[in-house]
């Protein structure tokens, strides 16, 4: 099938390219074949954010988006900052936080919601959406460029072997591709490699975001309010802080993100989480209540520093494929809803044209003529400020941030990749987890229900060791086996069964939530995460 876009991944920044297509088609009286294709079972079905959203970009591209009922209904009414400490926590008067932080004239959001409604604009501006189909390989033409991409074969077996449902994946050719899968997108990963974007960049940096959502005691619903913590549970070197977002019928988004360049193998960050939701300050929010929906997702927190090149020839990498998201804006939304319309409006100019440069020189250009450069220009050094711990961190950000507005004359570095940091194992200590309760904290494998995660199981493995050897003879003697403690859905287990002399890793992939901590944090980089057959994974109601 050939199209004039082909657009990998129906999220913000995905769906906002193909409207913005469409839109100028309309005005200039032109036909833009446009299609998009995504992993999930449905549009919003692999979504997950916190989300307050900022509607800068969606004005931009929407205007009269409440006529057309956008499901923003509960804008920010109140804000909170805590620090937490073990047992005390202490409240950050507004006026100090920085600009950045402030929420007033924002939404709290389903993202999930957002995407199934920004899906139904696009559909009704011509775009073909097909979701269910998983981009597996990009394609190249003779000369080298990208040509588009092929979906994965459906009903192959774990063996390899076609099933007897077997259907094979269809090539979608296109003038150009452009790439939205999200934070570590697979394809994305080939594309840097392949194309040199990353050269002269820093290491990218993340974090990875669990979240909960609840249905609690309506005395206790504020809709409107959104707090945000940091300090404990994680020690004072790990990076990260969480949010409780109340949202309308009584649900409150309860999340938690910890820093993937953690240092102590036997840190967990499902377990980490569940710990948060016992402290005094929030324990009583929960108490009655019910925890309705749970899912995971690493994000991109490198920021200015990080951005790879943006294109190459026959495409561009748009959102959280290139990791627009601003840090202490703890947002990312607005960001790739705009990268998207910007590569948008520069695929539109060239399909103009006689011949169309393969290469979107303009779109790069205009990416930084953009707000969404200034926003991630004023932000860069407030992540790399906490390498230096929560204390000097918090200090260096608020020069930063507050006194400064992000326009130091200096540009801190990250000066790492996440997989470069664990602690050998003697040289840490393990944290304590209580047992979950059923009530406030949870175990994984009841968490991963309440995904709908689903994969077929008879399908090819989609978590890939490139050497079979190293989960034992390097994770587990040097870092104690870390990947069955960073990933959040009981992926991954060192056993020995009976008979066995010798301990083996084995590998849950029906369980897997795709949140690629695995890719990310490995410390060898030899797990490697690809699609599975599409229309598998979570499918997040309401998240």
């Amino acid at each position: 099938m050939t199209y004039d876009v082909v657009i990998v991944g129906a999220g913000p920044a995905g769906l906002s390219a193909a409207i913005q297509i469409k839109q100028l088609a309309a005005a200039a009286g032109r036909e833009i074949g446009v299609c998009v294709l995504d992993k999930g079972s449905e549009v919003g079905a692999h979504i997950l954010s916190g989300a307050v959203l900022e509607p800068r970009a969606l004005n931009e591209l929407i205007p009269d988006w409440p006529e057309k009922g956008a499901p923003l209904t509960t804008p920010v009414r109140a804000e909170k900052m805590l620090f937490l400490g073990e047992r005390k926590h202490f409240s950050v008067p507004h006026m100090l936080l920085p600009p950045a932080m402030r929420n007033r004239g924002n939404y709290i959001i389903s993202l999930g919601n957002f995407c199934r409604w920004l899906g139904e604009q696009a559909e009704s501006l011509g775009v073909e959406i097909y979701p269910g189909f998983a981009a597996r390989r990009v394609l190249y033409g003779e000369d080298g460029k990208v040509a588009g991409v092929t979906t994965g074969d459906q009903g192959v077996s774990r063996n390899g072997e076609p099933g007897p449902a077997y259907t094979p994946g269809m090539e979608l050719r296109a003038t150009y591709t452009l790439f939205a899968e999200g934070c570590r997108g697979h394809l994305g990963k080939e594309l840097m490699v392949r194309f040199n974007l990353r050269d002269g960049v820093e290491p990218q940096t993340y974090g990875l975001g669990l979240k909960e959502l609840w249905e609690v005691d309506p005395a206790k619903s504020a809709p409107g309010l959104v707090m945000h913590t940091a300090g404990w549970p994680l020690d004072r070197q790990t990076y990260g802080g969480s949010f409780i977002y109340h949202l309308d019928d009584n649900q409150v988004a309860v999340g938690f993100v910890v820093a993937l360049d953690y240092r102590n193998p036997y840190l967990s960050p499902f377990e980490e989480f569940q710990r948060f939701k016992t402290h005094g300050a929030i324990r009583p929010l929960l108490e009655g209540g019910r925890r309705i929906s749970y899912g995971a997702r690493a994000l991109n927190e490198g920021g200015l520093q990080s951005l790879p090149k943006l294109v190459f020839p026959g495409g561009a990498l748009i959102g959280c494929e290139a990791g627009t998201l601003n840090g202490p804006k703890i947002k990312g939304t607005h960001t790739a809803m705009k990268s998207g319309m910007l590569a948008a409006e520069a695929a539109f100019a060239a399909l103009c044209e006689e011949a169309p440069d393969p290469v979107l020189t303009e779109y790069e250009a205009a990416f930084r003529r953009s707000w969404v450069y200034s926003e991630l220009r004023q932000a860069r050094n407030f992540r790399p400020s906490f390498k230096y711990g929560l204390v000097a961190g918090t200090l260096l950000a608020g020069l930063d941030q507050v006194l400064l507005r992000g326009r130091a004359p200096w540009t801190l570095h990250h000066g790492h990749a996440d997989h470069e940091t664990l602690d050998k194992k003697d040289k840490a200590v393990a944290p304590v987890y209580p047992k979950p309760d059923g009530k406030i904290t949870f175990d994984r494998l009841s968490s991963v229900f309440i995904s709908n995660t689903n994969h077929e199981e008879d399908q090819p493995n989609h978590l890939i060791l490139k050497d079979d050897r190293v989960p034992i003879e390097v994770n587990l003697a040097e870092y104690d086996g870390p990947e069955q403690r960073y990933c959040p859905a009981g992926v991954y287990e060192i056993v020995t069964e009976e008979g066995e002399s010798k301990a083996r890793l084995q590998i849950n992939a029906q369980n897997c939530i795709h949140c690629k901590s695995c890719d990310i944090k490995d410390p060898r980089q030899n797990i490697q995460w690809v699609t599975p057959e599409g229309g598998g994974g979570p499918n997040y109601p309401n998240m």
